[in-house]
């Protein structure tokens, strides 16, 4: 599983509990994605107490295409960890 986390208020308790009830449930996890705008602290407060890796982060796009989508994951996100590569 990729966990999805928005980077807005409120997202270090909500993504603590979700990675207590992927591991409460045996369901194995390859890491957290972000998405929105970067919140360096609140990353790095999740990653550490969360004890997973960071997989990259999606800023907001607009507009929405394949193109911006495609670019935005090739910059923002290591391709080689979700692939399974480390």
């Amino acid at each position: 599983v990729i966990l999805c986390a928005r980077t807005a208020l409120g997202t270090i308790n909500h993504t603590l509990l979700s990675i207590e009830a992927l591991r409460a449930r045996s369901i194995p996890l390859i890491g957290i994605a972000f998405m929105g705008e970067e919140v360096a602290d609140t990353q790095r407060t999740i990653v550490e107490f969360g004890g997973v890796p960071q997989l990259g982060r999606l800023p907001h796009l607009g507009p929405l295409t394949g193109e911006t989508l495609r670019d935005a994951m090739i910059s923002g996100f290591d391709l080689a960890m979700i692939a399974g590569g480390d």
